[in-house]
């Protein structure tokens, strides 16, 4: 069978393999341009991401509601999150790097500011269509990955409070990026 765009998704739903070279073919270059474009300096991961893209397409097909979004957007939402993901986890492994075990005679962070900062910038892009508590509250436990208790004490709201406002701001992010509520894309 030919695979096409009008029978892309149900070809994929059935997990014909053919259909998933279609993606590569025509919308590698979105998932290419997107994670090139935030792991441009991670030459080293890139491939690995685009592969945890592809198989997160695969798997997760199912989720994808054609009448909601086109299957390009939902595509460039996933890979923009994974692409995230994959430089939040070069970051966290940076600060377990054993420096003794490093072959340099002066520790050079540019490379490890920039990842952070653009991944600062990429995050507050996702947060800006929240009202300033909401995106304070995203931050403080997604981010700084401070336990929900603590955010009760600083914030003065009660732990239901938090998650009904956590909840709105995860359907509203998801309203505007496309892309399902499983990131274990």
């Amino acid at each position: 069978m030919k695979i096409e765009e009008g029978n892309l998704i149900s070809e994929l739903r059935k997990k014909n393999e053919k259909a998933l070279d279609y993606v590569i073919d025509n919308y590698g270059w979105v998932i290419k341009s997107i994670v090139y474009k935030h792991l441009y300096n991670l030459k080293g991961v890139q491939d690995e991401c685009i592969n945890d893209i592809l198989l997160g397409i695969w798997n997760n097909i199912d989720s994808f509601d054609e009448n909601k979004s086109e299957f390009r957007n939902w595509v460039a939402g996933i890979t923009k999150f994974k692409s995230i993901d994959y430089k939040r986890k070069y970051l966290k492994g940076l600060e377990y790097e054993n420096i003794d075990d490093l072959d340099i005679s002066v520790p050079d962070n540019t490379h490890q500011e920039i990842i952070k900062d653009e991944l600062d910038d990429d995050i507050l892009d996702m947060l800006n269509c929240l009202k300033e508590k909401d995106k304070d509250l995203f931050y403080k436990l997604y981010v700084e990955e401070k336990g929900i208790d603590d955010v009760s004490a600083e914030t003065g709201l009660k732990r239901d409070a938090i998650y009904n406002r956590l909840s709105r701001g995860k359907k509203k992010i998801q309203k505007i990026f496309n892309f399902s509520e499983s990131r274990g894309l």
